[in-house]
């Protein structure tokens, strides 16, 4: 990330906003809203807010009455947020060290961070540190790969065009699928008692052309990954021919997305 400056990061953002969010992740902040029983007049965090695809939802719900907090450690993602929703409060920071004093939050939501983490055990037991007794913690993880045969073909494609590496970029948001690894990093984490539900929403992107954009121009710079533009033809051309079980007669890509949503109450 450190390659990019802020003016490069912002335009990341923006991509990931206009591609990612509606295409994948904007059907969650409602079902991850509803799993950790946001109320009016809480007291909100999302980590790993991204442009706050989650916190705008959660804003809406707990009203004037109540507050809304995102950190991320990504000022692109933070400015993006900020110009869309000034009135919730942003904060730079990491997930594994919190800006915030203990027992802050009647709700703490991470919505598919957790396993972008470098330890997602510290990140939960901060988590747990900034949140009341009695508050939920909810996340939400995709599932494996395994049950995702259309991102498989593509990680395939990238790593035929581009390199393994690459490749292993769009496989990391999938990393933490298997259900009895993900409840161990909670149960590492100190954080036994949970509940956990596989939930199916459905992908839907404008072309594969955009599928193909949403990750290299809105969430593989992020990773250090720049790829050129006869590079991304390629891939394009080779996706088309991967994802046709996933196209429509209209030409957009829709698959089922299996995610797991952890929600624990603190004691």
């Amino acid at each position: 990330m450190s390659e990019l400056n802020l003016q490069e990061l912002e335009k990341v953002a923006e991509t990931y906003e206009k591609l990612l969010a509606p295409a994948l992740f904007s059907e969650w902040a409602h079902r991850l809203a509803d799993a950790a029983e946001i109320r009016q007049g809480q007291h909100i965090l999302d980590v790993a807010c991204g442009t706050g695809i989650l916190a705008r939802v959660i804003a809406e719900r707990v009203g004037t009455d109540g507050s809304v907090s995102g950190v991320d450690a990504n000022p692109g993602m933070l400015a993006v947020a900020n110009r869309i929703a000034p009135e919730i409060e942003w904060r730079e920071g990491d997930a594994e060290a919190l800006p915030y004093e203990d027992a802050s939050f009647d709700a703490v939501l991470c919505q598919f961070g957790l396993m972008l983490f470098s330890s997602p055990k510290t990140a939960l037991q901060e988590m747990q540190r900034v949140l009341r007794p009695g508050g939920n913690l909810t996340t939400a993880v995709f599932g494996s790969l395994d049950d995702l045969p259309d991102y498989a073909a593509v990680a395939e494609v990238y790593e035929r065009v581009v390199n393994k590496s690459v490749a292993d970029a769009l496989r990391m948001p999938f990393s933490m699928g298997d259900r009895d690894a993900l409840a161990s990093v909670f149960a590492n984490a100190g954080i036994s008692s949970i509940k956990m539900e596989t939930e199916e929403g459905t992908a839907c992107f404008s072309s594969v052309r955009n599928m193909v954009l949403s990750d290299v121009k809105g969430w593989f710079p992020f990773a250090g990954i720049l790829l050129d533009e006869d590079t991304i033809e390629a891939i394009t051309e080779e996706a088309e021919i991967a994802l046709k079980a996933f196209q429509t007669s209209g030409g957009t890509v829709e698959f089922p997305v299996p995610v797991h949503i952890v929600t624990a109450t603190k004691s």
